[in-house]
């Protein structure tokens, strides 16, 4: 076991704006970490109590927005809505929350995100939430269920069906990304890499430069498509 400096949050915060920086969570003088695969992992954190929207908010907004509600340890919105953000920015990271969606189903869960930009979604990578059995984008392997929307396809026949629940697990270490769903490693890819830059050139996200490019943002969840969305068991902690 070691400890973790606070200085090294005050790092993770450079080039953020000002509302930004007040949002990262405040954390003790030192966070009791344990080494794993040559990194260091803080403890879980929840990022939902279950039972109010305390530390989300509107994308651009400073409350969450009506059509986002916490009741009985889950999350939900039943129709289109403006996307929810955490409070807090998160550089290196793990997440892990359950998902699950009505039928046709489509959403997203963003991370690093800005506010940069006009949607969230175009400065931040998605992980694509889909009812594969009836919505079009399952179509494409690019943007069905568990891909990196657009860039990185994930692999069919992991995704449960519409109305049961999904697990969601995204792992952030500097560059370097995966996509797990259902204990299935479905995405990996590396940030910034010639391959990445040559896909977002290629994709609809060349048209904001800064795409992809934040080291430190927040997670989001997709609200403006139509459809019941659920999340529970939401945490995540810190990768060093």
């Amino acid at each position: 076991m070691r400890t973790l400096p606070l200085f090294g949050v005050v790092l993770l915060t450079a080039g953020l704006s000002a509302r930004e920086r007040a949002a990262v969570p405040a954390l003790p003088p030192a966070v009791t970490v344990a080494a794993v695969d040559g990194a260091a992992q803080s403890e879980w954190r929840s990022l939902f109590d279950g039972r109010t929207l305390t530390g989300w908010r509107g994308y651009q907004m400073f409350r969450p927005p009506v059509g986002w509600s916490a009741e009985g340890g889950v999350l939900t919105k039943t129709s289109p809505t403006e996307d929810l953000i955490s409070e807090g920015v998160y550089g290196d990271f793990e997440l892990e929350l359950e998902w699950k969606l009505g039928g046709g189903g489509n959403a997203g869960i963003f991370y690093r995100g800005t506010e940069e930009y006009e949607h969230v979604y175009w400065s931040a990578p998605e992980f694509q939430l889909l009812d594969d059995a009836s919505a079009p984008d399952a179509k494409d392997r690019l943007t069905a269920a568990g891909a990196a929307y657009g860039l990185y396809p994930a692999p069919a026949g992991v995704v449960r069906p519409a109305g049961q629940w999904n697990t969601a697990r995204i792992v952030c270490r500097g560059g370097h990304v995966e996509h797990w769903m259902n204990g299935q490693k479905v995405v990996t890819y590396e940030l910034w890499s010639p391959d990445w830059e040559a896909k977002v050139k290629a994709s609809k996200f060349g048209e904001w430069p800064n795409y992809g490019r934040a080291r430190v943002g927040h997670i989001a969840f997709q609200g403006d498509h139509d459809g019941d969305l659920a999340f529970r068991n939401i945490r995540i902690r810190d990768l060093r």
